[in-house]
């Protein structure tokens, strides 16, 4: 009985402690945006916390590795996350989203419209139905406010994608905090690239850019990449994959440009921002 009563004491107080540090360290660092670019192999899966505790998901990768590297950064305790967003419908994009809808609480779920006749699409589909997240369509002008401070602006689609190429269809939306910004484009062609540089090509500049389509040569058009002017490029695509990406076309451009580059299967590539300064980690 003593015994019992023992380890039951040593499990309440360290409990306690979890929580106690826990919670200095969210007071600590309550003034940070966190962006990681999440290892999933080949595919794209982006977490964001803003410095209120706000939560949003873009993409979820090929497979549930993204629920491992999700573990890394939420506290176990944390089963949900505020805003998923599905830039569109191909499976390395889609298919961890099935599982996050299944083990986390969601309440909104943004997608750009574009459709997909998968088995992986139609199983998104019907976890989404069977969850409580409010089903929202991506426009151009749509400002999701993670905290005061910290927002996601979308600049494409700015139409009915439901019709297009998925990849052309992708959601393309700047991350703002303060005077720093992440770009992040999904697999978004070339062509819709030069679009949105002719439509506004001054709102574009961003601190980071998210490489699109994993660093295929289809997309980073020079221009583009010259409007967002960013301080650093990730590409998020699987160690030696069979596409080749990052393909050499574009990263001598990020050479030519002088822009540090990281890749997602060396690990999480991880950014810390207090709105004026950016580190990496």
């Amino acid at each position: 009985m003593r015994d019992h009563f023992k380890v039951l004491s040593l499990t309440v107080f360290f409990l306690i402690n979890v929580f106690i540090w826990t919670a200095l360290l969210s007071e600590e660092h309550g003034e940070l945006l966190t962006v990681a670019f999440l290892n999933v192999g080949q595919g794209d899966a982006i977490f964001v916390e803003a410095p209120n505790g706000s939560q949003m998901l873009i993409d979820g990768g090929p497979d549930r590795s993204v629920l491992r590297e999700l573990e890394k950064l939420m506290p176990f305790y944390d089963r949900s996350i505020d805003v998923v967003v599905a830039t569109h419908p191909d499976k390395d994009h889609i298919a961890g989203l099935v599982e996050v809808l299944e083990r986390y609480n969601v309440d909104y779920f943004i997608e750009s419209g574009a459709k997909s006749d998968t088995g992986v699409y139609e199983s998104l589909a019907e976890v989404l139905g069977e969850s409580n997240a409010e089903q929202v369509l991506a426009r151009r002008g749509m400002k999701i406010n993670l905290s005061d401070e910290a927002s996601f602006n979308i600049l494409f689609p700015d139409r009915d994608v439901s019709e297009i190429d998925t990849n052309a269809a992708s959601i393309i939306g700047k991350l703002v905090y303060g005077d720093t910004s992440f770009m992040l484009t999904g697999d978004s062609p070339k062509s819709i690239e030069k679009y949105l540089v002719e439509i506004d090509g001054k709102s574009l500049q961003s601190t980071v850019l998210k490489a699109g389509h994993h660093g295929s040569k289809t997309s980073t058009d020079i221009s583009f990449l010259g409007f967002v002017d960013p301080e650093h490029v990730v590409v998020s695509a699987g160690e030696k994959n069979r596409y080749g990406h990052p393909n050499k076309e574009v990263t001598d451009l990020f050479e030519q440009f002088e822009i540090p580059l990281l890749n997602t299967f060396s690990g999480a590539a991880l950014f810390i921002s207090d709105g004026e300064n950016l580190r990496f980690k």
